[in-house]
């Protein structure tokens, strides 16, 4: 069987779950097309395996490894999305902005000191401000 079978079936596996995870707003349909990526590349491993005639089977253990990665990302996308929908009634990704900061609107840039505040808070205060938290 030639290798161009198989590379090509996963080209437009991958294309496919690229288009889903960049149009689709479901979270569902997000985590689905993930793993239609995900197989998309164990199939390009299992055929270059097989192509290149490797004596030890590392593309068919890479796919393994793969295998148990997607299960636990599955596992763990599916909870936190019933788990979103459980106290929002919804999955869609563009109204769960739970986790954005409050004091901006989505889409506008940080404010350049909060990248520089890594000490905590209060670390950012001025010299007044810090006299007054000691007073």
């Amino acid at each position: 069987m030639h290798l161009v079978y198989p590379a090509v079936l996963a080209a437009l596996l991958f294309c496919v779950g690229l288009y889903g995870v960049l149009a689709r707003r479901n979270a569902i349909l997000v985590l689905m097309s993930v793993e239609l990526m995900l197989n998309a590349v164990n199939l390009n491993l299992v055929a270059f395996d097989t192509w290149l005639g490797d004596r030890l089977h590392s593309g068919q253990a890479l796919t393994l490894f793969t295998i148990t990665v997607a299960a636990a990302e599955i596992g763990l996308g599916l909870a936190i999305v019933l788990l979103v929908y459980r106290n929002r009634g919804t999955s869609d990704i563009d109204r769960l902005a739970d986790l954005a900061d409050p004091g901006r609107p989505l889409g506008a840039p940080a404010p350049p000191d909060a990248a520089d505040s890594d000490a905590g808070p209060g670390a950012a205060a001025g010299p007044d401000e810090k006299a007054e938290a000691t007073a």
